[in-house]
């Protein structure tokens, strides 16, 4: 088996990635795996617990994507039987268990959602009851064994429950004791997971070692925050871009996150080249407007293909920036050379009567820029770059700016 260079390896795996535990591992494993010409084997446990899958979860997909690009093996453990557990990380209280049934039907929806990521003629699937469910009672016994309560309570979830005397299981302790046996199973190289998935991670390195198996390498995702700019993406907060929504609700969708997360889901969710994020990053600063477009242009073509892409910008801007737009607009061109303020572009054209009536404007949300509020007063517009577009003040004052 023929792999890219490791430190070309190396550059891409790092990027978007929170931790890896240790890094010098990874590189002595990639270059293991050089060596013998035998792949490494990269290990994913998805959540079943909810079948609809969003950009959030994909963040971590995509990583794993990269994996099978590189030519190692993927495995995706679908946690069905922990599933009846739940999943303790990131809760403030004890989730409830599903069914067996529940699982595998959740199961099953997760991978024909994730296979808009992954290449699902390189993965292998396996469900975690196939060696979960054959344990005896002894063989838990033992299992549990493996840690100690006061390991368990260093878990900021556990610890912190524990500390507001809420109750915790005992069924909820062996859950990173499944996971990390998942690890044991199927010999895992590395373990990709969220950064509330740590603990677990980890846990699967202290169960590897005392099965005499070399202990994986634990890369943690950071959680993507939703449209809200708040709080991680989720379904039930209603802040989140599905995998399998429609081009133009995903363009749209992606259009309406904060400023400040342009970049972010540049870096995490899309498909830009790695050498192109630091231009990115300038343009996210320079024009927010434009880099959203190309983001939005990015995401929506990485799951329905380019063409659908632009049509979904087309609908944008036929049904969203010229929506209510007079027939006779009137056009303005600036008298500048370079770079202008917004706000003496909007005194300029006559939109204000003044710089600090342009400044109260932008503060309370009503100007926009080919349909998207701008809250800027510092702005500064290229007109020979970013002209024409359609200049909105309050309600009805309309003004296409040209070159």
């Amino acid at each position: 088996m023929h792999f890219p260079p490791v430190e070309e390896q190396i550059i891409h795996l790092k990027r978007g990635v929170q931790e890896i535990i240790p890094e010098d591992e990874l590189r002595r494993k990639l270059m293991h795996a050089a060596e013998t010409g035998k792949p490494l084997t990269v290990k994913l446990g998805c959540d079943p617990s909810r079948p609809d899958l969003h950009l959030g979860h994909a963040v971590v997909l995509r990583k794993l994507r990269q994996f099978q690009d590189f030519g190692h093996e993927v495995v995706l453990i679908v946690g069905d039987f922990t599933g009846m557990i739940g999943d303790a990380s990131g809760r403030s209280k004890m989730r409830p268990a599903l069914s067996l049934e529940e699982t595998r039907r959740n199961g099953e929806s997760y991978f024909q959602q994730a296979s808009r990521i992954l290449d699902s003629e390189r993965i292998r699937i396996v469900y975690n009851s196939e060696w979960l469910g054959k344990l005896s009672f002894e063989d838990v016994v033992m299992l549990a064994g493996k840690s100690t309560v006061a390991r368990m309570l260093e878990r900021d979830d556990f610890a912190g429950r524990y500390a507001k005397g809420d109750p915790i299981g005992l069924h909820e302790f062996l859950y990173p004791l499944a996971q990390a046996q998942d690890s044991v199973e199927v010999r895992a190289d590395i373990e990709l997971g969220g950064t509330d998935q740590k603990f677990n991670l980890l846990m699967g390195r202290t169960l590897q070692k005392s099965a005499g198996q070399p202990p994986q390498v634990c890369m943690t995702l950071p959680i993507l925050e939703g449209l809200d700019g708040v709080e991680k993406m989720s379904k039930s907060l209603d802040n989140y871009i599905g995998l399998t929504e429609s081009a133009a609700t995903m363009y749209g969708r992606v259009l309406s996150i904060p400023d400040t997360l342009i970049y972010r889901y540049f870096e995490l969710a899309s498909d830009e080249e790695t050498a192109e994020l630091p231009a990115l990053k300038e343009l996210c600063v320079r024009s927010p407007r434009d880099a959203k477009h190309r983001l939005a242009l990015s995401i929506t073509r990485l799951y329905h293909g380019a063409a659908k892409a632009a049509k979904a910008r087309e609908h944008f801007e036929r049904t969203v920036i010229r929506k209510q737009v007079p027939d006779d607009l009137p056009s303005f061109t600036p008298a500048v050379e370079g770079p202008i303020g917004l706000l003496n572009l909007l005194t300029m054209a006559g939109l204000t009567p003044s710089n600090g009536a342009a400044r109260r404007l932008v503060t309370q949300g009503a100007v926009s820029i080919d349909g998207e509020k701008v809250t800027d007063s510092r702005l500064m517009l290229d007109i020979a770059a970013r002209a024409p577009f359609l200049l909105k003040v309050g309600k009805r004052k309309y003004l296409r700016v040209t070159q």
